[in-house]
């Protein structure tokens, strides 16, 4: 039997890679930071497989136990106990939970009110800027974390409390710099020749300007993502965060202050958790601004 030639394949174009897909991989802070951002998030998704013990069981037997990597410590606690036998990794794992979801939706919503007030102030200009702005400037006047504290104070502790203080301090920003987008894109072609056609306007902020806002705005909720993390946190420290039995990174520096001078461990190792995920955040917008502004482009 006489051998068949095999059928030449057909020769297919490999698609080129997109140039801004190119300057996003060759932002090497970028990467880092996603990196870290990426394994906090898995680490909270993750947390009833990840963790070792359950974060509320107390055990005074082994209270303040050293972690494995001290002369005295062991496998059983990685990274030792507190003063109550909890388990700190276990706690570091659940708490990263607390600061992902309060930082997330903080952006969600701060972004979200942010934007709409920032492009409906440089959209129509004259008074509605003038009343709109000046608002935003009082706002950004005053120390937002100041502020956080007098209103959490009259609500209350709580999750969603939290996040609604946030946002109310935090879509400032976001307003600030949509509105600054906003005034350089409403004269461009593509927005005069929308309002040609006639489109109202309306669709011309949500089909129009909005998605040309994307870039900037992104690097921004990166950055304010690091903020809220560290806000929260800062809240947490004081005690009118979440309730104290949510373990978060900032109520675990606090309780273990009055341990630095024996059982360091206890604050030192949620606090170098929590400032690894605040750069991971500010290096992640660092990346995107250098890769999306022109006028960075190497």
């Amino acid at each position: 039997m006489e051998p068949t030639a095999q059928t030449p394949r057909p020769w297919v174009a490999r698609r080129p890679v997109p140039r801004s897909v190119k300057r996003l991989l060759g932002e090497r802070s970028l990467l880092l930071g996603a990196a870290v951002l990426i394994a906090v998030g898995f680490m909270a998704l993750a947390a009833p497989i990840l963790s070792p013990h359950d974060p509320n069981s107390m055990k005074p037997s082994v209270r303040l136990s050293e972690p494995f990597f001290l002369p005295g410590g062991g496998t059983t606690y990685p990274m030792g106990t507190d003063f109550l036998g909890r388990d700190v990794l276990s706690r570091i794992i659940y708490g990263a939970r607390v600061s992902l979801v309060v930082g997330l939706c903080t952006v969600l919503g701060a972004g979200t009110f942010g934007i709409v007030v920032g492009a409906v102030a440089g959209y129509y200009g004259k008074w509605i800027d003038e009343v709109l702005m000046r608002v935003v400037d009082i706002g950004l006047a005053l120390p937002s974390l100041l502020l956080a504290l007098v209103i959490v104070m009259l609500l209350g502790a709580g999750m969603f409390k939290i996040i609604l203080v946030l946002s109310v301090t935090g879509w400032l920003a976001f307003a600030r710099v949509t509105r600054a987008v906003t005034l350089s894109l409403k004269e461009r072609d593509f927005i005069l020749a929308a309002r040609s056609y006639g489109a109202s306007d309306s669709r011309i902020i949500i089909r129009h300007l909005i998605p040309n806002l994307m870039a900037p705005i992104t690097v921004l909720a990166s950055q304010q993502l690091g903020v809220f993390i560290y806000a929260e946190s800062s809240l947490s420290f004081l005690g009118l965060g979440v309730p104290l039995e949510t373990p978060t990174w900032g109520s675990m520096i606090a309780q273990g202050r009055s341990y630095l001078d024996t059982s360091w461990w206890v604050s030192t190792l949620p606090g170098i958790v929590l400032t690894i995920t605040v750069l991971g955040a500010f290096y992640v917008g660092d990346g995107l601004r250098d890769a999306l502004d022109p006028r960075l482009r190497r």
